[in-house]
């Protein structure tokens, strides 16, 4: 049974998968957006977000945690220089998948990793909109100065004619 077995082995063994793993997190906070197949990005995911949680608290434990997990000194400087900076506010979810469709070749589905903060198309300010203004009255002012609609005249339909037979019977 695979119960609470929830790491994707991506078809590697483990030094090489944590290899892979430490070189894409490096190359993900050094250019700010990868291109990958869906299962590395997801298994990524996992793996970076934590650091850059830990590369909120400028120490140097911290930094050497990091530095474990990436073997990287550019990286582990990028992290907790500028990375850390944009993300202080955010408590969590850094990282964003754009999915692309499928490779040519094999038929793998591909998509961008990116950093949250690090899109202009998506963090950009929404822009308030303005409240337009109408040259009338407002509509509570309007609908006191109504006139009230006149009464309905009455109509009064006339009753059927008796037939000639009915009137005959009656004399």
């Amino acid at each position: 049974m695979r119960h609470g077995k929830k790491i994707n082995h991506l078809g590697r063994t483990s030094a090489h998968r944590h290899a892979m793993l430490s070189n894409m997190a490096s190359s993900l906070i050094l250019h700010k957006r990868i291109k990958t197949t869906v299962a590395k990005a997801k298994a990524l995911q996992k793996y970076v977000e934590p650091l850059i949680t830990k590369g909120k608290n400028d120490t140097t434990h911290s930094r050497r945690v990091v530095f474990s997990y990436l073997q990287n000194k550019e990286s582990v400087t990028e992290l907790f220089r500028d990375i850390s900076l944009k993300v202080a506010s955010r408590p969590g979810g850094y990282t964003r998948i754009l999915k692309l469709g499928n490779r040519l070749g094999d038929n793998a589905e591909m998509c961008y990793l990116e950093l949250v903060d690090y899109n202009e198309n998506y963090t950009t300010q929404v822009e308030t909109k303005t409240k337009k203004t109408r040259r009338r009255a407002p509509k509570a002012a309007t609908a006191v100065e109504q006139p009230a609609p006149a009464p309905e005249a009455k109509v009064e339909i006339p009753a059927p004619e008796a037939s000639a037979e009915e009137t005959e019977n009656k004399e």
